[in-house]
């Protein structure tokens, strides 16, 4: 077993000596020029021209990246990008600039006519800041990654008839994308960071058809959804659709003007660590760059021989942007961070923690605040702190956690954005937030299957990134980071051990998959210049065992809602998930104890089988069927949209994706995970084991989830009948009406049961004095109400709660409450049978009482040969759940009839107690 320190060899990481190594200035050695110029266009001889398919190519450049057999290095990759932008500018304080000579293997880029790009030059030739000497901070990085000043889009047309520049295009995007927002974006937001929706990028897409007559296709917006970008890949992709360039006018001011839009991430670069660092402005593609570069000049590019050919004014095609490329480019910026010494090992007083309004950071601030005696420093995003604080109690709130005062005034709101430079913080709170928090804990992160890696970049990875640099900021603070089972996607791994190496970043299969890869390669990066990082990986995150709340974006709990509403199952290996209360529970026991920082840990729990899930939803009636997750994904689409079920509508979008399908495809084949640091260290702390997520909790979560389960109309997992006769009359008087009542009880599910013990009532009943004609019954009836407590002012215990709505043929309706009561000196058949009720019309108090009794000739038919089970499931499955619901029904009535003996009993030794005290007076 290999320690964390040590895996850090096998991640394929990039390197260029250039970034340990400044070189002299290449103007002062022009042999040295010549011969870089000539590998260079000895390089371009084997370089295909660009294939335009965004996952074809970005697969193939992928895999080759990774195999390094060119020893390709961070220039090349940098390189892949597209063109720079020149109005950008970097200002250096106090320093020269130094070039760095590229690496072997540096290739330059291609476009689609087959000529080299001029970013793929001036990189090549060391123009880019990643080879410069001295340190550059985090937020340089960041620095394009913002939102750039606001400037209201106003709507574009065309200059030519049926053809788009890429700055009108980019506009009209924009001008169609704010209206699908809560908020105007520019022409550089991605439209999801802005508040966009799944459910908003399918209309952004179909409005874009009906009024620009552009048709990018869902996979396109969810990959980057920045107006410019796609904006470019459409002209990209049909040159039909871009205005010829005037003969007249020069191809270097085209390009210059062409490039000069502002930044395609964001804003100026924050200050970096120290004084006379330099500032560093964005390109066009989100990547820093030097001050005074331009693509006015010439480009050099080269035929197929390789030979020099020169410049030329045909338009070039706009180079997409590989996302391994971009994320290359930021794993590079973490081994800016500078050198720190470890951090002091105690337990932290003050903690910063990301991501407290979501599913597992809400439970996780609770826990910290209750294993611990640190205050909480909360970073949200909103306006001001104020708002911030309304945020965090809705999310509590939303997730059936506690909110108080006493809550309070342990947490600090900070309104901020983690996916901003400095955390969208002043100078000033930054610099007062590094020297007052002793310990961060990032649960913040954009969970999406649908979006590609460059829509998920800022938060999932350069929010870590700014994480570290505040770590290092002031004194040392150790970072415990949430990251995922999603590293090992796509894995030939037998076992997922905690000291296993991710996956290759090539097989990866989804954008998110990948920025959880690239966070926790940052954080080993950063790990290498002295901070302690502790890794965190749940797998899937289920319900609350006890309250039900769930995040209803989880994939696990969309399957598990699947199957308890459609009853089949994807037919996958193992399950690797556990209850979010033991996650929290455990990551901050983790948090809070110095010993165990600077590991990883898997948060899973024991794995579960296929075979498992079907044997417990067997015993518990349900009959799942097992499909091919193909197939499975087809029905369940085709299923929640024919319910509708709005609830399942999120997973329904999921499934739908071929990008998200194919992480299903490496979810379900996914080996188990192995746990054995958690083990231990749960073993040494006295933690619990996590709960078995069974019926009941899954019971849970579907009520949580109204609408989700079994509706009404579907045939039940149970039924049975029950008949009652009796007389009801004036309340206060002499009850002589003849009353009949013919009732159905059923279970929708065995979770219905085992988790809420209420079952569904339905039926008719008869009686003169209501109504002429029979009134029909719909209600609830509840299986042991109170545990059994007595009621108040009463002594028998509670058997039965009815709770009834009568209705006749012509609206009216009434309420019926009944109870089955037991008492010591009853006798037993009688008690289980005989049901006061109460009867009043709507709103009203009760106007009739009286007793109704199941006839004992009845009882055996209806109630025990008569039980009628779902007829999809087997006939094995039939007799097991018959078998069940006698067992479980027939324990709770015994615990109903037990109790009041029960209560007699300890009445009697009390009462003997006291007669003792008396006589010995």
């Amino acid at each position: 077993m290999t320690s964390p320190e040590e895996r850090m060899d096998d991640e394929p990481t990039v390197r260029n000596p250039a970034l340990d190594t400044p070189a002299p200035d290449a103007g002062a050695h022009p042999e040295r020029t010549a011969i870089r110029d000539a590998a260079t266009d000895r390089s371009t001889q084997d370089v295909r021209s660009a294939v335009r398919s965004t996952t074809v190519d970005r697969r193939v450049r992928g895999e080759t990246l990774e195999r390094g057999a060119a020893g390709m290095d961070v220039a090349a990759l940098l390189a892949r990008t597209a063109t720079v932008n020149p109005a950008a500018t970097c200002h250096v304080e106090g320093e020269a600039v130094h070039h760095g000579t590229a690496g072997p293997g540096v290739v330059a880029a291609v476009d689609h006519t087959g000529g080299a790009s001029a970013a793929a030059d001036r990189r090549t030739h060391g123009d880019n800041p990643v080879y410069r000497s001295g340190g550059h901070d985090v937020a340089a990085v960041l620095a394009h990654t913002g939102t750039a000043p606001l400037v209201e889009p106003q709507p574009a047309t065309r200059a030519v008839s049926g053809e788009w520049d890429a700055d009108s295009l980019a506009m009209a995007i924009t001008a169609v994308a704010n209206r699908f927002l809560p908020a105007s974006i520019d022409a550089d937001t991605d439209f999801f960071d802005a508040g966009g929706t799944s459910l908003a990028a399918v209309e952004l897409v179909a409005a874009l058809e009906r009024e620009l007559d552009i048709h990018p296709d869902l996979d396109t917006v969810f990959f980057d959804a920045r107006p410019r970008r796609l904006a470019h890949r459409w002209l990209a992709d049909h040159p039909e659709s871009a205005p010829a360039r005037p003969e007249s006018e020069p191809a270097a001011e085209t390009d210059a003007r062409a490039q000069s839009s502002p930044a395609a991430d964001g804003h100026p670069a924050l200050s970096a660590h120290t004084s006379g660092q330099p500032r560093l402005s964005a390109d066009s593609n989100g990547g820093p760059r030097p001050s005074g570069a331009t693509n006015s000049r010439p480009q050099r590019t080269a035929d197929t021989a390789g030979r020099p050919q020169p410049a030329d004014d045909r338009p070039r095609p706009f180079v997409d942007t590989d996302d391994l490329a971009q994320l290359f480019a930021d794993l590079a910026w973490a081994d800016r961070l500078p050198l720190v010494a470890a951090p002091e090992r105690v337990a932290p007083r003050r903690i910063l923690l990301t991501g407290a309004t979501g599913f597992l950071g809400s439970h996780l601030l609770l826990d910290l605040l209750r294993h611990s005696q640190a205050h909480v420093v909360c970073l949200i995003r909103a306006d001001d702190d104020q708002a911030a604080a309304g945020r965090l109690e809705h999310a509590l709130r939303r997730f059936a956690l506690p909110w108080s005062r006493e809550v309070l005034r342990r947490v600090t709101p900070l309104a901020g954005d983690l996916r901003e430079p400095r955390l969208g913080l002043s100078d000033e709170r930054w610099n007062s937030l590094a020297a007052e928090v002793d310990s961060i804990v990032n649960a913040g992160a954009a969970v999406d299957f649908l979006r590609g890696y460059p829509s998920l970049r800022r938060t999932n990875v350069l929010g870590p990134l700014t994480l570290a640099e505040l770590a290092c900021t002031d004194r040392p603070k150790p970072v415990h980071h949430i990251s995922s089972l999603a590293v090992f996607n796509g894995s030939d791994a037998t076992t997922l051990s905690e000291d296993e190496p991710t996956a290759n970043v090539t097989a990866l299969p989804i954008g998110y998959d990948r920025s959880k890869w690239a966070a926790e390669a940052v954080l080993r990066r950063a790990g290498e210049h002295g901070l302690v990082v502790t890794i965190l990986r749940p797998g899937g995150i289920g319900s609350h065992p006890d309250t039900g709340a769930h995040n209803p974006r989880d994939l696990n709990a969309g399957i598990t809602a699947a199957l308890m509403r459609f009853r089949t199952v994807p037919g996958f290996r193992y399950l690797n998930a556990a209850p979010v209360d033991w996650v929290s529970r455990v990551a901050a026991q983790i948090v809070g104890t110095p010993s165990a920082w600077g590991h990883t840990y898997h948060l899973t729990g024991a794995p579960t089988s296929l075979e498992q899930i079907v044997a417990e939803t067997t015993v518990g009636g349900l009959g799942i069927r097992v499909q091919h997750w193909e197939q499975w994904c087809e029905d369940t689409v085709r299923a929640i949209k024919d319910g509708p079920v709005p609830e399942l509508e999120s997973l329904a979008q999921v499934l739908q994706s071929p990008a998200a399908r194919t992480q299903l495809a490496a979810m379900v084949t996914a080996p188990p995970a192995s746990a054995s640091r958690t083990d231990a260290f749960v073993t040494a702390q006295g933690l619990p084991a996590p709960a078995t997520a069974g019926p009941a909790a899954r019971g849970k979560m579907l009520a949580a989830m109204a609408g989700s389960g079994p509706q009404p109309g579907e045939d039940p997992y149970l039924r049975f009948h029950e008949t009652l006769s009796g007389t009801v009359g004036p309340v206060g008087e002499t009850a002589d009406v003849p009353c009949d009542l013919r009732l159905t009880l059923s279970v929708a599910s065995s979770a219905q049961v085992f988790s809420a013990r209420t079952l569904d009532v339905s039926g008719a009943l008869t009686c003169a004095q209501l109504h002429d004609e029979p009134l029909t019954v719909k209600g609830t009836a509840i299986v042991r109400p109170h545990d059994g407590i007595p009621l108040r002012h009463e002594t028998r215990h509670p058997i039965m709660h009815y709770q009834l709505t009568l209705r006749d043929s012509s609206g009216g309706t009434w309420w019926v409450e009944g109870y089955k009561f037991a008492a010591a000196r009853r006798r037993m058949v009688r008690q289980l049978g005989t049901q006061v009720i109460e009867i009043g019309r709507t709103g009203e108090p009760a106007s009739y009482a009286g007793e109704v009794a199941v006839p004992m000739h009845t009882y055996l038919p209806d109630q025990i040969d008569g039980i009628e089970i779902d007829s999809r499931l087997s006939e094995r499955q039939q007799r097991l759940a018959k078998l069940l619901w006698l067992s479980w029904f027939g324990s709770q009535l015994g615990k109903s009839l037990l109790e009041p003996v029960l209560r007699v009993g300890t009445d009697l030794l009390d009462l003997r107690r006291a007669m003792r005290k008396e006589h010995r007076r």
